[in-house]
This record gives C-alpha cells, structure tokens and sequence, in this order.
C-alpha cells in the first residue's frame, strides 16, 4: 500500500514588512508599508503590516490611496538583499527536516514531509516546530497549511493567518474545504469563477460534484484539471533542485497599477518584468531558452498569448526585445492592458562554455560579453539591492522606479500551462 503523502505549503506572513521590523524593531506595532521611494510618496505598495490591513491597505494598491486610508502611514524602503537573505535562512530551516523543498516565491514553499515523519513527527508536528523555529530565531511569523497534497496544503495556509498551522485531511477536506467560495482554490480568478458562476457553481464543493464532461465543454482541459484540485486528486509531486530538469517554463506576470495603452508604457513593464525572468533562470541553473511567451490581460479579463522561437539566449535584453516585438506584431492597437506577463522556456542543460577564441571574435564574443554584464548587474543588485543599478527604459517611468517584482507574482511552472 503507498503511504499516504505529508505535503507542507509554508507561507511567510507579510514577509517584506516583516522583514524591516525585523530589521528595525522600533517598527513594531505600527502601520507601515514598504514601497519604492517613501520620499516621493509614489509608486505603490509593495507589502504592509498587519497594523496596516486593518485601514483596508491592500498590496499593489497606490501609496497615495493608502495614506488617504492612514495618514499616519510609516512607508518603508525596500531592501530586496535582505529580504533574499532572510528567505535563504528560512530556507535553512526547513533543510533542518526535508530535501525535498519547492520554492513557488520568496516568500512560499512547497515541502515534502513524508519521509521526515518517522524522524520528527506528523505533519503538524513538523509544522510547529518550522513555525517556532522561525519565530524565534528569525522574528518572522509564517503560517503553515499541512495536506495530502500541494492544491489542498497551500490552501490551508491561507485559511488561518497570521501565526499559525492548518491541517486538512482525508477525513476533514469535505467538512473544511467544499463550502469555501470557488475563488480560494488554486487557479480559480475572477473571470473563471464568473464563468462557473453561470452553471450555478459557487463552492469548492460545487465544482467538486459537477461533471467532468460539463466542465471540459466550458472550460476546457483546465475546467477537468481543477475538479481535480476540489476533489482532492492532485497528485503533482513537490520539485526539489533534483527535479530542475522537468521545468518546463520560468515566468512572472503582474496585475499593472492601472490599464495602459502607450506602447512606451508596455515596453517598460516587458523589460522590467524579463528582469525577473532571466534573473530566475541564472538561479534555476537550467541553460539558455529558446522560447519567449507573453501573455497579455486587457481590461475586461480576456487573456491574450503568444509566443516565438529565438537564438537559445539567457540575456534580459533579448528576452525584452522579444517580448516587445511579440506585443508590438499581435496586441490590437489601443489594447487597454490590465496584466501583463513574460515567460520563457526550452531550456538547455547541458549548454557548452564557449572557448577563448570563440569568446573574442564574431557574435559568441558578444554574447559572452554581454551575458558577463549582466551577470555583474546581478551580482551588485543582490549585494545592494534593485535600485542601485536599473535600466533607462525602466527608469524613466515613475510606477517601476526602484521597484523589484521579483518576488511577486512569480512562477517557475512544471507544467506545460499556459502561465
């Protein structure tokens, strides 16, 4: 008989906000949010404290909208090396009790505890004691879903925060999850749960008893895959650094501050986003791509992608290029554009180092030069942070000024979906 699985989804509590009072204590207690540049008080809001949510201050709303909410506001500069350093010693902590741990963003991880509970416990043993540990040594909190699966384990650690750790089980998931609102499972947005809505769909426990047949028509392979999700079918592993080799895709998307037109505009949120990407896949250790997707949402929710072969690359500037060309050759002209997304795939692992010679003559030599570049600009921005070193086109539009979407948003996909 297969033993039942221990899946952990491990989500740090308004993490960056937490980060700067871990940072400066004399923070704690009071309403703050971090943001690109306080002294301009523009931009928008990248993370805030619990003291801030209870004025209603959401993420990625503007900073000028929060302080109207508060106007005793504390906004915060970011300082993205920390809050990369604090998410590499939460990291420590969980390599206390698996191996087997999936990053899904700064922030979030998926775990594989079910060859660790013969050495430390259930799985909500093991979650308390990741709880604690975190609490104590690093002054962060983090709350800690415990399933049989990843859908299942990450929406429990969404349904208490902050501070805590749900379990959901076999025998509990009905009572627990299927009379939650549709829109709390994993991949279910606004436009899909009004389209559910319109066959009468309004539960987890709804599309869990709808029929697989009703869901193909309506939406189709991805209607069949979350009655999966409700149902608690999932079977998709957690992807340690050993499963690298079955990414199928690196991305990142984000909701813009508002809808825009300008092409200008566009092009700088598609550099400002293949930034992101690249710098996710140098992590990811995967080779150069050959692919460049882009994904485009406009203002009524309608989804738009499209994507193109390129020279097998690992270069922001290449990335960017493209993604602007796709969007420039395919988006209709005055497009109101809500979210926009790059992604990249078709990696090769095994790419070979260029020689000397081939590094000083011909265009493997300015590859090599420009990829060195860029390595260098990561390398600085990791020691100081984002802001330090930035694109013109990136620069000179107020909303992306010092801000680092890395960490938002975010996707290393498994899964040839559409990101």
């Amino acid at each position: 008989m297969q033993r039942e699985r221990v899946i952990l989804h491990s989500d740090l509590n308004n993490f960056f906000a937490s980060v700067e009072i871990a940072l400066s204590p004399e923070l704690k207690g009071k309403p703050l949010v971090v943001c690109g540049d306080p002294k301009e008080r523009h931009g928008i809001v990248l993370a805030k404290s619990e003291e801030a949510k209870k004025y209603g201050i959401k993420t990625a709303e503007t900073v000028y909208s929060a302080l109207r909410k508060c106007p005793e506001l504390l906004l915060v500069k970011s300082h993205y090396h920390e809050y990369k350093r604090y998410s590499e010693k939460v990291r420590a902590i969980y390599e206390r009790f698996t191996d087997c741990i999936e990053e899904c963003s700064i922030d979030e991880c998926s775990l594989d505890m079910t060859a660790s509970v013969f050495l430390f416990g259930k799985g909500e043993e093991i979650a308390e004691k990741i709880r604690l540990a975190v609490k104590e040594e690093l002054g962060l909190t983090v709350s800690i879903g415990v399933s049989f699966n990843k859908v299942f384990a990450k929406l429990a650690s969404e349904l208490k925060k902050p501070d805590a750790v749900t379990s959901i089980t076999r025998e509990n998931y009905q009572k627990i999850v299927f009379p939650l609102p549709v829109s709390q499972l994993l991949f279910v947005g606004k436009k899909t749960e009004e389209t559910l809505r319109k066959i009468g769909v309004r539960t987890i426990g709804d599309l869990a008893n709808t029929d697989e047949t009703v869901l193909g028509k309506l939406l189709g392979k991805r209607g069949r895959q979350l009655r999966i999700y409700a149902r608690g079918e999932d079977e998709e592993p957690v992807k340690g650094d050993k499963d690298k080799e079955n990414l199928k895709s690196i991305g990142n998307s984000t909701t813009l501050p508002n809808d825009i037109t300008d092409r200008e505009e566009v092009k700088r949120w598609l550099y400002a986003l293949s930034e992101s990407v690249v710098s996710r896949l140098r992590a990811a250790d995967v080779g150069r791509a050959n692919t460049v997707h882009i994904v485009v949402r406009n203002e009524n929710f309608q989804d738009f992608t499209w994507q193109t072969k390129v020279s097998p690359t690992a270069l922001c500037s290449d990335v960017a290029k493209t993604a602007y060309a796709l969007f420039c050759q395919n988006a209709p002209v005055g497009i109101k554009i809500r979210m926009l997304g790059v992604s990249v795939s078709g990696f090769d692992y095994h790419v070979e180092q260029l020689t000397f010679d081939a590094a000083i003559e011909g265009n493997g030599g300015t590859y090599e030069k420009k990829e060195r570049a860029e390595s260098a600009i990561a390398k600085i921005r990791e020691k100081y942070g984002y802001k330090t070193v930035q694109r013109g086109v990136v620069l000179e539009d107020d909303a992306l000024n010092g801000l680092d979407i890395r960490g938002k948003k975010e996707e290393i996909n498994p899964n040839e979906k559409n990101h």
